[in-house]
């Protein structure tokens, strides 16, 4: 179990690094009034997306749709998420 959380935990930090390598320079050349308005954009772009979620699960139709087909429609699409973003990347 160990050797499991060790290794979940190896993979993330790895998958990190392009984030810290991308993001801390422009964090840093931003400034503090520049880093405060990338916090606020992304809790605008949040919030978007919140209310937009709920919404959408909110209506009677796309409750039952997902009710009904979102265990099976879930994977696709991460699926096909993947690939794209794998495909872009090359």
């Amino acid at each position: 179990m160990a050797t499991g959380v060790f290794g979940v935990a190896a993979v993330c930090f790895a998958n990190g690094g392009d984030n810290i390598g991308g993001y801390v320079p422009a964090f840093a050349a931003a400034g503090p009034s520049g880093l405060i308005g990338y916090v606020l954009v992304f809790l605008v772009g949040l919030a978007i997306w919140c209310v937009a979620g709920r919404f959408l699960a909110t209506r009677p139709g796309v409750a039952r749709a997902l009710a009904r087909w979102g265990h099976v429609v879930l994977p696709i699409v991460l699926t096909a998420l993947g690939v794209l973003i794998l495909a872009g990347a090359f």
